[in-house]
C-alpha cells in the first residue's frame, strides 16, 4: 500500500475548517483567531503533521536540502566530515542528501545530475579521482548554484574552498622520517590530477631538498584510486620493492593508501618499522590499536565539514549573488606513533 502523508486539506476536513484557514493558522496569520490556531496547532501535533517539503520548496524557491558527495562514507575522513557537515545543517533546518562517487566519474555525474534534478539549495562537494573534466560544475555554477569544494577542491572554478594545509602536512610527514634517519623514503599518492596529490608532492619534495636529499622519481608512486582498490597498493609496492636500492620508509599521502600499505606489509611479513617504516594520512581512530600503532597526519575532517557547510549555507541564504570567495586553510596534526 503506498503512503499518503497527512496534508492541510486532511486537517481541514477533520476541522471542519477551509484549507486556507489552516495554511494561515499554521503560519501563525494575524488574520486567524487566537483559538483557531489553538484548535489547529493542537491537531496538528497530534497527529505528528509535517509541511511537504517539496510544496514549500516550490512556493518559497527554496527546499532546505543540501546536496553533499564524497568519495567512500566508509573512509573515516569523510565520514568524520560528514559529521561535522550534518551538525550545522541541523541546526539550522537544513537536510543532507548524500551521495557515493566511489571514486568513478560516472557515479560522480549522475549524482550530480539526480542532485541537480532535485532543486536542491546548494551543494558540497569532494570531486572523485578520476574526474577531469567540470563542465558540468562551471554550468551548475553559472546557472547559480552555490557549490563549496572541501578537500579536493577545483583550482579553476571560482568559489569558497576549505582544505587543509597539504604542503605542510606532506613536508612534516616527510621530515619526521628524515629526522628518524631515513633518506630513501617513497612517496605513494593519489591520482595526478588531483590538486591535494599536487600539493602532498610539493610537501614531500620540499623536505627533501631542504635536506640536502635528492629525489628518486623510482621512489614516486601514484595510485589512480587512492587505495579504495587494494590490488592498486600491492602493485606499486611490489615495484618499490623489486627495486635494487629499496626504500627504507614510506609516506602514503591518502587515508586507505596508509591502511592498505600496512596491509600489504603484514601480508609479507615484512616487520614495521624495522624492515619498512610508515607515515601516512588517516582519521580512523584504530590507527592507534593496529601492530604497530601508525604514524599518522590527523586533519581537522569535522571542523572542515562544519566551516564547509556554514559558508555554503551563507551563499545560499544572501540575498545577493556572492562574489567574493575564499579558501580556508585548516592544519593538520602529526601524531607520532612506533610505525617509525
Amino acid at each position: 500500500m503506498r503512503f499518503e502523508a497527512v496534508t492541510i486539506k486532511d486537517i481541514a476536513k477533520e476541522l471542519g475548517l477551509s484549507t486556507s484557514t489552516v495554511s494561515r493558522a499554521l503560519r501563525d496569520s494575524y488574520e486567524i483567531s487566537e483559538e483557531t490556531k489553538k484548535v489547529v496547532l493542537e491537531y496538528a501535533k497530534r497527529i505528528n503533521y509535517h509541511p511537504n517539503p517539496i510544496a514549500l520548496g516550490l512556493k518559497e524557491r527554496r527546499t532546505k536540502s543540501i546536496g553533499v558527495i564524497v568519495c567512500e562514507i566508509a573512509n573515516s575522513f569523510f565520514s568524520q566530515a560528514i559529521n561535522g557537515i550534518e551538525s550545522v545543517a541541523y541546526s539550522k533546518g537544513y537536510n543532507v542528501m548524500i551521495s557515493q562517487s566511489h571514486e568513478s566519474v560516472e557515479r560522480e555525474m549522475f549524482h550530480l545530475q539526480y542532485l541537480a534534478s532535485r532543486s536542491i539549495d546548494g551543494l558540497l562537494i569532494s570531486v572523485s579521482t578520476e574526474t577531469k573534466d567540470f563542465s558540468f560544475l562551471h554550468d551548475l555554477k553559472r546557472r547559480g548554484m552555490p557549490i563549496v569544494f572541501y578537500d579536493r577542491s577545483v583550482p579553476e572554478i571560482d568559489t569558497h574552498k576549505v582544505v587543509v594545509d597539504n604542503v605542510q602536512s606532506a613536508f612534516e610527514a616527510t621530515k619526521h622520517l628524515i629526522k628518524k634517519g631515513h633518506r630513501r623514503i617513497a612517496h605513494i599518492a593519489n591520482a595526478e590530477n588531483l590538486l591535494i596529490t599536487q600539493e602532498r608532492m610539493q610537501g614531500y619534495l620540499k623536505a627533501l631538498a631542504s635536506f640536502g636529499i635528492t629525489p628518486d622519481e623510482k621512489l614516486i608512486k601514484h595510485c589512480p584510486h587512492g587505495g579504495l582498490v587494494q590490488s592498486e597498493v600491492d602493485d606499486v609496492m611490489n615495484q618499490l620493492y623489486k627495486l635494487k636500492e629499496k626504500p627504507t620508509a614510506i609516506f602514503a599521502s591518502a587515508d586507505k593508501l596508509t591502511t592498505n600499505t600496512l596491509r600489504y606489509l603484514n601480508a609479507k611479513k615484512k616487520r614495521v618499522p624495522q624492515d619498512m617504516a610508515l607515515v601516512g594520512f588517516s582519521n580512523s581512530d584504530l590507527t592507534e590499536m593496529l601492530n604497530p600503532p601508525l604514524t599518522i597526519i590527523r586533519q581537522p575532517a569535522f571542523e572542515m565539514g562544519q566551516q564547509a557547510m556554514q559558508l555554503l549555507l551563507e551563499m545560499v541564504e544572501s540575498k545577493r549573488p556572492v562574489t567574493d570567495f575564499k579558501t580556508v586553510k585548516l592544519n593538520a596534526e602529526l601524531i607520532s606513533r612506533s610505525s617509525v
